[in-house]
C-alpha cells in the first residue's frame, strides 16, 4: 500500500508531456476543463432552480383555477359544479379543513400522494413539496377564502387556525427533468467540443509561437559546427524572442572571447617556450657531437635542468594569469636580482653587449617569475634586432619602478607604432628573424595584471626603448 504513491508518480512522470508545445496545450486544456465544468454546473443548477420555478407557477396558476370553483361564503364549504371540471380535477385535492371534498380518482385518500397532499393542506399556507411515487412528483398548496374565528393570520400555524378550503394539485416531473437531462448532456457535449478545439488550437497557436525558437535552435546548431561569426540580432521575432536573440549574441560573444583568449595563451606560451626548449634541444645536440668529461656532462645537466626550470616557471606564470583574470598572486621581487639572472639566461649573440644598472636597493610588487616574463620578450626583442647593445636601466618613480629595456637596432616604424602591442602583429614579417608578433601583447597584459604598464617611446633614437612601470613592493 505504501509504493501506490511511487507507483502514481511514476505514471503521472511517464504520461506528463516532454515538450514544451505539449506542457502548454495540457495546462491550457485543464484550465478550460476547470472553467467548463464550473460553467456547466452553475448554468445547469440555474437551469434545474428555473424549470421547477415554471412548474409551480403552473401549479399555482392551476390552483387559482381551481379555487374560482370553491365557494368559501357559506358553511359548510362547497365546490361549484362548473362547464370543463373533468380538466381541472386532474391531480387536484380540495379540503375543507381536514375534510376532503374533492381528490383525484387515482388518488384514493390511503394513498402516498393523498397522504402528502393532506399534509400540506395542514399547514394551510402557501408551500411546495417534492415527493418520489415511483416518478418525482411537485405538489403546491394554495389556500382559499378567509380565516376562521379565532385563528391567527392566514398562513400561521397555531392549533385551530387556517384558511376556509386549501387547493393541493400535483406535476409529475418527468417532462422537466427529461429537458434538465437533455440541457446537461448538451453542455456535456459542449464543453467536449470546446475542450477539442482548446487543445488542437493551443497546440497549433503554440506550434506557430516556438517556430521561431526551433529556426533559432538550428542556427546556434549549424553555427556550432562551423563557429560561425553570425549572431541572432533583432529579426523580426517576438519582444520576448528578441531579447533571448539578445543574450544569445552575448553569450556567444563571450565564448568566443573565451575561445580567442584560450588560442592566445596558446600561442604565448609556445612563443615563451621556444627559447627554453631550443636551449634543451641545443644542449643536446652539443652533447651528442662526440664524448664529453664528467665535468661538461654534468654542466649540461644543468643547462637543461635550468631551462627545464624555466619552461615550468613559464608555464606557472602565464596559467596564473590566465586563470585569475586580472589580478595575480600579490608579491615583491628584487628588481636587480631577477634582471640580473634574466641577463645571464638571456645570452647576447655575437658582439651584441648587455649591461644591467640601477639601484640594488629597489623592489617592485609583483613576484620574481611575473617581472622575468614581463621583461623577458622585451630583453629577447632587444637582442634580436640590436647591432652591439642592449641595455637594462631600472630607476626608481614616485609611485613605484621603471625598467627600460634599450637597444641601439634599426627601431620601430612609425606607421607600425600604433600596432605594436597587437597579437599576432610585425612590422616586417620578411625580416628574417623569428618571431610571431606575441611578447609584446604578453608584456603588457602582465604588467597591467600587476597593476602595472609596458609602453614604447617613440622619441628616443637611434635604436628601440621599452619602458616597463611596476608599483613598488
Amino acid at each position: 500500500m505504501s509504493a501506490l504513491p511511487g507507483l502514481l508518480a511514476a505514471a503521472a512522470r511517464r504520461c506528463r508531456p516532454r515538450t514544451l508545445r505539449g506542457r502548454l496545450s495540457l495546462i491550457a486544456l485543464t484550465t478550460a476543463a476547470l472553467v467548463m465544468v464550473v460553467l456547466t454546473v452553475v448554468f445547469n443548477t440555474v437551469v434545474r432552480h428555473r424549470l421547477q420555478q415554471q412548474a409551480d407557477g403552473e401549479l399555482r396558476t392551476r390552483a387559482g383555477a381551481v379555487a374560482a370553483t370553491v365557494d368559501t361564503r357559506h358553511h359548510p364549504v362547497r365546490v361549484l359544479e362548473t362547464p370543463g371540471d373533468a380538466a381541472l380535477d386532474t391531480n387536484v385535492w380540495i379540503y375543507a379543513g381536514t375534510r376532503l371534498l374533492e381528490h383525484p380518482v387515482s388518488a384514493p385518500p390511503g394513498d402516498k400522494v393523498t397522504r402528502t397532499a393532506a399534509g400540506l393542506a395542514a399547514h394551510g399556507g402557501k408551500r411546495c413539496t417534492t415527493m418520489t411515487a415511483g416518478d418525482r412528483i411537485r405538489l403546491c398548496a394554495e389556500p382559499v377564502g378567509g380565516v376562521r374565528a379565532g385563528a391567527g393570520p392566514v398562513g400561521g400555524v397555531r392549533p385551530g387556525a387556517g384558511p376556509a378550503a386549501v387547493v393541493v394539485t400535483a406535476m409529475d416531473l418527468a417532462p422537466y427533468r427529461a429537458s434538465a437531462d437533455t440541457l446537461l448532456i448538451a453542455s456535456l457535449a459542449l464543453d467536449a467540443g470546446v475542450l477539442a478545439c482548446t487543445y488542437v488550437l493551443t497546440r497549433l497557436a503554440v506550434g506557430r509561437a516556438l517556430r521561431p525558437v526551433r529556426a533559432m535552435t538550428e542556427q546556434a546548431t549549424r553555427w556550432s559546427v562551423v563557429a560561425s561569426d553570425q549572431r541572432f540580432g533583432a529579426g523580426d521575432r517576438p519582444v520576448e524572442l528578441t531579447r533571448l536573440g539578445a543574450s544569445l549574441d552575448e553569450l556567444l560573444d563571450r565564448i568566443r572571447a573565451v575561445l580567442r583568449h584560450e588560442q592566445q595563451l596558446t600561442r604565448e606560451l609556445s612563443h615563451e617556450l621556444r627559447n627554453p626548449l631550443a636551449r634543451i634541444t641545443a644542449e643536446l645536440d652539443w652533447w651528442q657531437a662526440r664524448p664529453r668529461s664528467t665535468a661538461e656532462t654534468h654542466a649540461t645537466h644543468a643547462s637543461i635542468a635550468d631551462a627545464a626550470t624555466s619552461m615550468r616557471t613559464i608555464c606557472e606564470t602565464v596559467l596564473d594569469d590566465a586563470r585569475a583574470g586580472a589580478h595575480v598572486v600579490p608579491g615583491t621581487s628584487d628588481v636587480m636580482a631577477v634582471l640580473r639572472r634574466l641577463a645571464t639566461r638571456l645570452e647576447a649573440p655575437g658582439k651584441t653587449t648587455l649591461t644591467v644598472s640601477g639601484p640594488d636597493t629597489l623592489v617592485a610588487g609583483a613576484p620574481p617569475a611575473l617581472l622575468e616574463r614581463i621583461v623577458a620578450p622585451l630583453l629577447d626583442n632587444a637582442l634580436r634586432y640590436a647591432r652591439t647593445r642592449v641595455a637594462l636601466q631600472v630607476s626608481p618613480e614616485p609611485d613605484g619602478i621603471r625598467v627600460a629595456v634599450v637597444d641601439d637596432g634599426p627601431g620601430v616604424p612609425a606607421a607600425f607604432a600604433a600596432h605594436l602591442f597587437q597579437p599576432g602583429r610585425r612590422a616586417d614579417p620578411e625580416d628574417g628573424h623569428g618571431g610571431a608578433g606575441l611578447g609584446l601583447p604578453l608584456a603588457r597584459r602582465l604588467a597591467r595584471s600587476a597593476g602595472g604598464e609596458v609602453t614604447h617611446d617613440p622619441g628616443h633614437t637611434p635604436g628601440t626603448r621599452f619602458v616597463v612601470s611596476l608599483p613598488a613592493g
